[in-house]
């Protein structure tokens, strides 16, 4: 010990007495010193699994001991028990069950928690003995604990003994026993259950048996039934749970049990019990009713977990029994109740979001059945889940304004998760019910709207127009007969409501496929959206909404394209949106402007974009600041979208697709691409921007986003920019090498190299990239903690380029094998990503297959030493691409180089032995075709060379 009372973790202070692991808990629990507390932690840590702690754990165990202390000695024991079993002399198992039952004695009427850690020590010693060395434990169990004597009142010993059996099967569970031993005491613990269940019955049938005594019976059912024991045998007991529901100190427990016991996946071949069940659950209505009347959410919750659980688990089986169709109907319908049980969740309720998933069963199983069956259960079914409709979309209705506003924004959020999860049962249900549910819902919205008599809420119209959004947001809905009516009803609506206009906003956006085949409708909504654009509530839906139709009726737009660039610029330039709806908007703009001809697009584009570039003039002029930087990285995102999405290109081609007729394509122009005209009038602006803000990695990447994205839309018209951008980009990575920049040359690169034109500004480019690239490595130059990262993607994105260079690609080999031994695994990956790709061009390549041919080896030496415990499991797949690549291209050389690489002993772990080794690079050889067979095949040698082969932590590999 260091100093009094202060634990210490090296070597010397390992004296793990009664009175150190004392003071060590003192240390844990009151030292305020958060240091001094974890350096107690690890010491009791390991004083637990010390050879002492069975000295020590009985001493800590002393009835003149407080209960933490205590509580510690148990653990340890328990350690011991189930973690270092195989420790234990066969001669001792006896006394050691003696010694259990003894401190189990004494500590029933203890302190809980101890009694708990105690019962699961003997659990765990029981799991470790049945049913060799202690047949029949749970039945001896019971008989010890119903002998008088011990001074212990017979109700401790039957509190103690319940414990037991409940931490039991428990233990089990959560046990680390090897997977033969876990099927042969889970037959022994099923033969067990004879013991156990006449104890439980007796127990919860005895009018004098107090509560707390039926309560752990109860828990003790619930634990027993997830070994899987037949519902048959548990029948009578499932039943006495029913008849314990009305007590409250026993309704959660009796629901708890219950639910386990049904849900069993065995329980399904017990027919006639589930059959009697029905009627039992049915029963349970009334106390269903008076628990909603009574406001009591926790009742209610219970009773429906039942319902549901006996549906959802057994649909197929109850359809089955015709003659019984009547009982089963009647489920359906308490299970209908309790979907649309009154209030709003989450706030009045909670239990309708349980009965979801039991609808989808449901019509799973209906529609599973052969056709003629299938018509019969439609018959009965249909009008169910059209009432289920109707019940889902008043549940989905918004509650009075003065409600609403008084939710928390966590019940807020619950509500609109809850509304998602309504939308895609819906659209569910809508497989089921077709066309007559779109037919059912636009009946009832028009009955809603025309209909002056009747004053109508907005949350009833508003929850109408969610159900037809739900549908038509993933079902084709284009041959709906419906939905000009309804396109036609929606200018009707009085949108005096920010959730009725959002809503407007997302069922006209669902329709953006429908109206591009129907674009006369589109002047009926447009205005809508365009209006909508202007409040910032219905900042998401309105832009998204313009954004789906800007997408889908382009062609259609053009005599509206005057008015919705206005409207566009004036929320742009008033700042009404946040940024990522800015970006939507731009994404929107490209979209309308690339049906345009060409001489409209660049007129649009010079009004949309002057004042950003005028904007960008000024803050290129500023000392840079934190403030600025925002400034210009959302001005160069706003190009980026812009960029993104307007492209000429595809106006012949989507034509010809069928999406709008010929007629209204616009031919490309001979002249450069819009695009490519903005950015050349920019571009000695952006490189002003650069000049001042080259170290900072956010607006270099915001620069290279808009070439990366306009590269990728225009592909080869984006030519004329070639030789500047690489010219720049050799520039900036020669200054400061970013990753955006290296993405932004594997573009290029892939796009242009083999192209005679601009071939000898890409080589240039890529020469320098991959040049400055290399003195990184060899200087550690500029390398911060993300250095290797980048790196690592440069190897991935520019060394399989080598064949265009005149580069020592020996050098850039090299560097490939150090970076996979770098400790990122993002670098790593990229790395092995690289070499895959480079190692099939071996053949086609003579400079390659010198370079692979002479270091080659030093390829697979790292590889191996990944796999022998150098990187992380998580890299196994890919070190294995490695090797099926090299086996598939350098196939005797692979054989070769696993000779030798394998030959030193200890490498690559001293774990594994020489024949080992040999069966590995034998089975790697063998295996030339099939990828997942290697990869299962190192994952194996891995664990091996980690110690782990056998392990739980291999059975979860």
């Amino acid at each position: 010990m260091e100093t009094p009372g202060r634990i210490a973790a090296t070597p010397d202070a390992l004296d793990f007495t009664v009175e150190n692991v004392e003071k060590a808990l003192h240390q844990l629990y009151y030292d305020p010193n958060i240091d001094n507390k974890n350096l107690a932690q690890k010491w009791l840590m390991q004083a637990q699994v010390s050879p002492q702690a069975w000295q020590f754990c009985w001493a800590l165990l002393s009835p003149d001991k407080v209960p933490e202390i205590q509580y510690f000695g148990a653990s340890a024991l328990h350690t011991k028990i189930s973690r270092y079993w195989s420790d234990i002399p066969t001669d001792q198992y006896e006394s050691l069950k003696s010694q259990l039952f003894s401190q189990i004695a004494c500590f029933s009427s203890g302190s809980k928690m101890v009694l708990t850690r105690l019962c699961v020590a003997l659990a765990s010693l029981a799991l470790n003995t049945m049913p060799e060395a202690w047949p029949g434990a749970v039945a001896e169990m019971v008989r010890v604990f119903q002998e008088e004597g011990g001074g212990v009142d017979g109700r401790a010993r039957c509190l103690a003994l319940l414990e037991l059996l409940t931490v039991l099967p428990e233990e089990f569970q959560t046990s680390r026993l090897p997977q033969y031993r876990k099927g042969q005491v889970r037959g022994a613990l099923g033969r067990e259950w004879g013991s156990v269940c006449p104890l439980l019955q007796q127990l919860l049938r005895r009018t004098d048996s107090p509560g707390a005594v039926k309560a752990r019976v109860l828990r003790c059912l619930s634990s027993w039934v997830l070994l899987d024991v037949p519902l048959s045998e548990s029948e009578s007991l499932v039943h006495d749970c029913f008849s314990a529901l009305p007590d409250p100190e026993l309704f959660d427990t009796a629901v708890e049990a219950i639910v386990n016991a049904i849900s069993q996946p065995d329980s399904q071949r017990y027919v006639n019990t589930l059959l009697k069940l029905v009627p039992q659950v049915l029963a349970l209505q009334d106390q269903l009713r008076e628990a909603v009347q009574n406001g009591d959410m926790e009742t209610c919750h219970g009773i429906c977990r039942i319902a549901v659980t006996l549906g959802e688990n057994h649909s197929r089986t109850l359809l089955e029994q015709v003659d019984h169709w009547q009982s089963f109907l009647a489920l359906v319908n308490m299970i209908m109740f309790c979907t649309g049980i009154p209030g709003h969740y989450p706030v009045n309720e909670t239990t309708s979001s349980l009965t979801l998933t039991f609808w989808y069963t449901l019509q799973d199983e209906i529609m599973s059945f052969e056709s003629d069956k299938q018509t019969v259960y439609l018959q009965v079914y249909r009008p169910v889940y059209f009432q289920l409709v109707d019940v889902l979309l008043h549940k989905a209705q918004f509650p009075s304004d003065q409600e609403y506003a008084s939710w928390s924004s966590d019940e807020k959020e619950q509500f609109r998760i809850y509304r998602v999860d309504i939308s895609d049962t819906l659209m569910y249900v809508y497989e089921m019910l077709g066309a007559e549910l779109l037919s059912n819902l636009y009946d009832k919205l028009g009955r809603l709207l025309t209909n002056a008599e009747q004053p109508t809420s907005w949350q009833h119209t508003e929850a109408l127009l969610y159900g037809f959004q739900s549908i038509a947001e993933t079902i084709d809905v284009n041959y709906s007969d419906v939905i000009p009516g309804l396109i036609g009803l929606i200018p009707r609506i009085n949108i005096n409501n920010v959730q009725l206009a959002d809503t407007v906003m997302f069922t006209i956006g669902a329709l953006a496929e429908w109206l591009a085949d129907h674009p006369v409708m589109l002047s009926s909504v447009l205005p809508l959206v365009l209006q909508a654009l202007g409040n910032p509530d219905l900042s998401v839906s309105s832009v998204s909404t313009l954004k789906k139709i800007c997408r889908e009726c382009k062609y259609d737009l053009p005599p509206y394209a005057t008015n919705i660039v206005a409207v566009s610029q004036e929320v742009l330039i008033k700042q009404i949106h946040k940024t990522s709806q800015c970006m939507w908007l731009m994404q929107a703009l490209g979209f309308l402007l690339s049906a345009l001809p060409v001489e409209e697009i660049l007129r649009n584009l010079h009004s949309l974009i002057t004042p950003y570039i005028q904007q960008l003039e000024k803050l290129a002029d500023e000392t840079p600041n934190p403030s600025n930087k925002l400034a210009i990285i959302h001005i160069l995102g706003l190009l980026s979208n812009l960029f993104t999405t307007l492209d000429i290109s595809k106006q012949d081609d989507e034509s010809v697709e069928g999406s709008a007729p010929p007629v209204k394509a616009t031919p490309p122009s001979p002249g450069p691409n819009p695009v490519v005209v903005v950015l050349q009038q920019v571009f000695a602006l952006i490189q002003t921007v650069l000049s001042k803000w080259l170290n900072d990695s956010q607006v270099v990447e915001a620069v290279c986003a808009i070439f990366e994205k306009s590269v990728k839309t225009l592909l080869h018209e984006f030519a004329p920019m070639v030789s500047q951008l690489s010219e720049m980009l050799g520039q900036m990575y020669s200054t400061i090498p970013q990753a955006s920049a290296l993405d932004l040359t594997r573009q290029m690169v892939h796009i242009f190299a083999s192209e005679t034109d601009h071939f000898p500004p890409i080589k240039a480019l890529f020469e320098l990239v991959t040049s400055v690239t290399l003195s990184i490595f060899q200087q550690g130059r500029g390398c911060g903690r993300d250095g290797p990262y980048r790196l690592g993607r440069a190897d991935k994105n520019m060394l399989c380029l080598m064949p265009l260079s005149s580069l020592d690609a020996k050098a850039v080999f090299h560097c490939g094998v150090l970076s996979l031994k770098f400790p990122e695994a993002p670098t790593v990956k990229s790395t092995c990503l690289f070499f895959t790709e480079l190692l099939p061009h071996c053949s086609d390549v003579p400079p390659l297959a010198r370079i692979v041919q002479d270091d080659g080896k030093l390829l697979v030496q790292a590889v191996l030493e990944g796999i022998g415990g150098g990187a992380s499991r998580s890299l196994m797949d890919q070190f294995a691409e490695v090797l099926f690549c090299l086996n598939k291209h350098c196939f005797s050389l692979l054989a070769v180089w696993l000779k030798e690489a394998l030959q030193p002993p200890g490498f690559p772990s001293s774990r594994v032995t020489a024949e080992q080794k040999v069966t590995f690079s034998q089975q790697i050889l063998r295996e030339r075709v099939n990828k997942r067979r290697v990869k299962d095949i190192v994952k194996e040698f891995t664990l091996l060379c980690r110690g782990l082969h056998g392990t739980e932590y291999a059975a979860e590999y």
